[in-house]
């Protein structure tokens, strides 16, 4: 493990980028931040950094067209990858953030783990489990965060998590399947240590990629 101690309330806002071009130089670690448009990922985000306004959260679900870079420590960074499945926006638009969000998860080496947010109440649609078989492929881990569990009692939480760690079960992956609530703040300490000990991995050394490797990467397809 890195000698570098991570506290995500440091995490500052360090840019935003159309595409993977624009993004800090690929290396340190990243972990980013997935999830359809209206699953409350801004939301999460900003518990979890104890920043009220790290992330915007939108009044339209789907806003959010960039990548989003949060500088935690030194080489230590949170990617908020833009929203997919949901927005009310022209279909042009979608698919360049699409492609931005597919680009990214093919071709960004300094990914080394990725938090995949769903709606408790409509979890492991389509294009979520899109994302958990890409990640799967990858050897990437994975922590699925179940949001909105307030909304939901106690018993009924406990058997939509128990369901989903069902479902994932066959793959036989690195999947932490947990409740989680940005209002009540319920599962946000075990979401905090996951993420911290993977920024807080020794980062590897590459290579930086040409710009043909660049162009040459998979969309991320809308299947809903």
């Amino acid at each position: 493990m890195s000698s570098t101690k991570i506290h995500l309330s440091k995490a500052a806002f360090t840019l935003s980028a159309p595409d993977i071009r624009r993004l800090p130089v690929d290396s340190g670690i990243e972990v980013a931040f997935a999830g359809r448009s209206n699953a409350g990922k801004s939301s999460a985000l900003n518990t979890l950094t104890n920043q009220r306004g790290l992330a915007r959260i939108s009044k339209t679900p789907g806003r959010t067209q960039l990548i989003n870079v949060f500088e935690v420590a030194e080489n230590r960074r949170l990617i908020d990858l833009p929203g997919y499945g949901f927005a009310k926006v022209p279909l042009e638009m979608k698919k360049k953030w699409q492609k931005a969000l597919g680009e990214y998860l093919e071709k960004r080496r300094c990914l080394k783990g990725i938090v995949i947010l769903m709606d408790i109440r409509h979890p492991l649609k389509d294009l979520d489990m899109d994302l958990i078989h890409w990640a799967v492929d990858s050897d990437l881990p994975i922590l699925a965060l179940l949001t909105k569990c307030d909304k939901l009692s106690q018993g009924k939480r406990s058997a939509e998590v128990l369901a989903v760690k069902k479902a994932l079960a066959p793959l036989n992956a690195d999947i932490t399947v947990q409740a989680f609530s940005s209002l009540k703040y319920t599962g946000a300490e075990q979401a905090d240590a996951i993420i911290c000990a993977w920024l807080e991995q020794d980062a590897p050394e590459y290579d930086l990629p040409d710009e043909d490797e660049l162009d040459n990467s998979e969309e991320f397809t809308e299947q809903d």
